[in-house]
């Protein structure tokens, strides 16, 4: 660790500390249950004055203190959690219910890749960029204070977003430690690990986390949470620590669906510091996402199942009758399940030849270089930087030296050359030929597959997809059905999703700490 770091990792660590155990209690109306509250129980709470803000985010600062050195979910409290809520509590006195969003006066944590302008550091789980000052709050942070929310704090990652290494562990970051599943305390899938984790075990209503390639999805599957990637440039990545411009998305981690539609309102639209959201937000539907909120949203919808996505193999009849119920139950709400198709070149896709690889090296290298150099102040100014730092830290990083082969080959790019763009034109047709033309063919609303395993198809096109908990294996393994669509398909994949959530409320809060 560089030695100017060191003092300002402890001063947080100590604050951080020092947050946690001035709160072992608060007092609220005992009649109101906080934990696996959705937004509309919060707001509703606050209105009949029943909670505040600052009761809740003091009745979250437990919940870190005593989950979160078991679960590692979490890098940092904001110190200015509470001031924030007071400043809520004080704002929804002297304003009209109606004239408050659904954000206003919630905790909220986004994940340590995402820039926010204030006492919190913005690292992506490394100690390389621990100190370093970003320009201004990310896009989604600045459409977050502007709906009232508080940033309560940084949800742990795979560190890099888990682009440092083929061996790097899951959900592991140097800053944060090894993420658990609370479930099960083991694999909680990265990148957006902490996001997950963190509304999992009620330590926040919500959170945020980013997607390149199932870095939601995933980490949603199996945790049992809800979680939405939206459309390539519907959300801003200004501020958020890059991989490829070109597949990162920013989208909401919730207990349910209707709160990650609320939250989607809250940070989709235009941000002048990225462009992507310009073309994109003519996605982005008048009154928002929260209409389409429906008990009946299966209803006439066209489901795409291809099997292939299915195949667990002859020995694995839990998840093979797990996903027939799934099917049993989307048909029961109404949706027309077309069955048995194939997508083109589907191995290729999701194999190691689809060009992905090459192309997202070399779009990191560009995009992390200008990310870094568009710091006020930094450790690291360079994806060289970068390495020299693992180099020299191996130990305190708990890395060997060679644990960071996709930084290596990311800096041996050259730009985009005649591979990347050979690489381009390949992912843009398999993607065209593939994904794309077997929901038009079908006219389709939605494909739906096992949790995270649609994440490949979704990324290369810049694709939205929700994934929604579906049940639990005889371990205890939460996993998940993951919907699918084009471009702006949002609003359909969200009535899809609430649908089948409303018909089975295959939710359930883990056990841990429970008497």
């Amino acid at each position: 660790m560089a030695a100017q770091s060191f003092p300002i990792y402890i001063s947080m660590l100590l604050g951080l500390l020092a947050i946690l155990s001035s709160y072992g209690s608060c007092s609220f109306d005992t009649n109101f249950s906080i934990e696996e509250a959705t937004l509309k129980d919060l707001q509703l709470a606050f209105y009949q004055n029943k909670l505040t803000s600052t009761q809740l985010v003091e009745f979250y600062l437990e919940q870190v203190r005593r989950f979160n050195p078991i679960l590692n979910g979490i890098i940092e409290v904001n110190p200015d959690a509470l001031n924030q809520a007071s400043q809520a509590d004080l704002e929804r006195k002297r304003s009209s219910p109606r004239s408050l969003s659904p954000l206003h006066g919630i905790p909220v944590f986004v994940k340590d890749n995402i820039a926010t302008k204030d006492q919190l550091n913005t690292t992506a789980g490394s100690f390389a960029l621990l100190g370093s000052i970003v320009p201004r709050d990310a896009g989604v942070v600045t459409k977050l204070r502007k709906a009232g929310a508080i940033i309560f704090g940084k949800a742990s990652l795979s560190e890099w977003s888990d682009f440092r290494s083929y061996e790097q562990p899951n959900g592991w970051s140097a800053r944060g430690g090894q993420g658990k599943n609370p479930y099960t305390m083991g694999e909680p899938c990265g990148s957006s690990s902490g996001s997950a984790i963190s509304v999992a075990a009620n330590m926040v209503t919500v959170s945020l986390g980013t997607e390149t390639d199932g870095s939601i999805l995933c980490p949603s599957t199996l945790n049992s949470v809800v979680g939405i990637k939206p459309t390539v440039g519907l959300t801003s990545r200004a501020g958020v620590v890059p991989i490829s411009l070109r597949q990162d998305t920013v989208g909401p981690i919730c207990r349910t669906v209707a709160d990650a539609a609320y939250v989607l309102d809250a940070i989709a639209g235009p941000d002048r510091y990225d462009n992507s959201t310009i073309e994109a937000s003519k996605y982005v539907p008048k009154g928002g996402y929260g209409q389409f909120l429906k008990e009946d949203g299966l209803k006439g919808k066209r489901i795409g199942i291809v099997r292939k996505l299915y195949d667990f193999g002859h020995d694995d009849v839990f998840y093979i009758g797990a996903f027939e119920k799934v099917f049993k139950t989307l048909k029961q709400g109404g949706a027309i399940l077309v069955d048995n198709l194939t997508i083109n070149s589907f191995h290729v896709i999701t194999g190691s030849s689809s060009g992905e690889w090459t192309a997202v090296l070399a779009e990191f290298k560009i995009s992390i270089n200008v990310y870094l150099k568009q710091l006020v102040a930094s450790p690291i100014r360079s994806l060289s930087d970068a390495i020299e730092f693992n180099r020299k830290n191996s130990k305190l990083e708990k890395l060997k030296e060679y644990g960071q082969e996709l930084f290596l080959e990311a800096e041996a790019t050259k730009g985009i050359g005649g591979a990347e763009k050979a690489a381009l034109a390949r992912l843009a047709k398999l993607s065209k030929e593939g994904f794309e033309r077997l929901m038009i063919k079908n006219k389709l609303d939605a494909i739906a597959a096992p949790g995270r395993l649609i994440s490949h198809f979704l990324a290369i096109g810049g694709f939205p997809g929700v994934s929604v908990p579906a049940g639990y294996n005889p371990q205890g393994l939460p996993f998940g059905i993951g919907f699918g669509g084009l471009k702006g398909f949002e609003p359909r994949l969200i009535e899809i999703a609430y649908g089948f959530e409303h018909l089975t409320m295959g939710r359930k809060s883990p056990s841990l700490g429970r008497h």
